[in-house]
């Protein structure tokens, strides 16, 4: 079976000229390898096509064959890096922690160890007829954290 490392060090030198990363990349059993990059712009399809053939001239298919697939992160696609997290600062996002809590509001902040995430709540004040809305931020680590990901909206 090939290796992680070897298909994460061809990545990570091709990449490295580029504004692209590396989000994942999957080895099944019968070598079908799953890549997946990213971009703070969206990666373009020629982006997927020059690093497939880079990473298949670097590996020898008479000594053992793959299947190779090369993709971009999904819109809606869970979130796996911090570089992620910062690329939607300020925007809509939707998380799931562990304890089954799941949260909607504005990314705020993120770093190494996990982001802010501030959310609107719409409470009655004791004595009072109507709701008013008030925005809490609440810090998750990226360990409590099931899943984050993008919501799109088309206001």
């Amino acid at each position: 079976m090939i290796n992680r490392d070897v298909i994460r060090e061809l990545v990570e030198a091709f990449l490295k000229e580029s504004n692209n990363y590396l989000v994942d990349i999957i080895v099944n059993p019968g070598n079908s390898i799953m890549v997946e990059i990213d971009n703070d712009e969206g990666v373009a399809i020629n982006d997927c096509e020059a690093l497939s053939r880079y990473i298949e001239s670097n590996l020898d298919r008479e000594i053992e064959d793959f299947d190779l697939t090369i993709s971009s992160a999904g819109l809606t696609s869970p979130f796996k890096t911090t570089r992620q997290y910062k690329k939607y600062i300020g925007k809509e996002i939707e998380t799931l922690t562990k304890k089954g809590e799941k949260l909607k509001g504005t990314l705020k902040e993120a770093d190494d160890t996990g982001f802010t995430l501030t959310t609107t709540k719409r409470i009655r004040n004791e004595g009072e007829k109507r709701k008013i809305e008030v925005s809490e931020n609440i810090r998750l680590s990226y360990e409590e954290t099931k899943y984050t990901k993008y919501l799109i909206s088309f206001k």
